[in-house]
């Protein structure tokens, strides 16, 4: 009887240089991902460091709240055969509208989102796309 070898040596080589392969573009895609968020990030911030500081007649128009959930294996274990880990992380915002009837939705700090107030008029302070402040009840008029 004649043995047929269905798994040569040369398939090893081969598997093992895509998985090589393979393990690199992920590398690749992964450090690429950091990047393009990395500079995302600064050049949002280089652009609101540019923006003029500006305090306008602003009403509160809507508030709203993003939570996302975060799931992680418990001990490194990635089938998840020992449960997760489980952390939620909130971001918070408000939309003013402004004398233009333009309306401007800024994310604010924790501590002052439950201070706002659907319908409040006051002066808003922001630079760019960043929230700075609202001070409630000194509007000139009601917008």
């Amino acid at each position: 009887m004649q043995y047929i070898d269905f798994l040569p040596m040369d398939h090893f080589s081969t598997m093992f240089r895509i998985s090589m392969i393979f393990a690199a573009v992920m590398f690749a895609l992964v450090f690429g991902f950091f990047i393009y968020f990395a500079v995302r990030a600064f050049r949002t911030k280089k652009k609101n460091d540019a923006s003029p500081r500006l305090t306008v007649d602003a009403k509160i128009v809507t508030k709203r709240m993003d939570v996302s959930t975060h799931n992680r294996p418990v001990s490194g274990d990635a089938t998840g055969a020992h449960g997760y880990h489980s952390t939620t992380s909130t971001t918070y915002y408000a939309t003013f509208q402004v004398e233009s009837g333009d309306r401007i939705e800024l994310e604010v700090p924790r501590n002052e989102y439950g201070l706002l107030v659907e319908g409040d008029t006051g002066r808003l302070t922001f630079q760019g796309t960043r929230y700075l402040g609202f001070a409630r009840g000194t509007a000139r008029d009601a917008l």
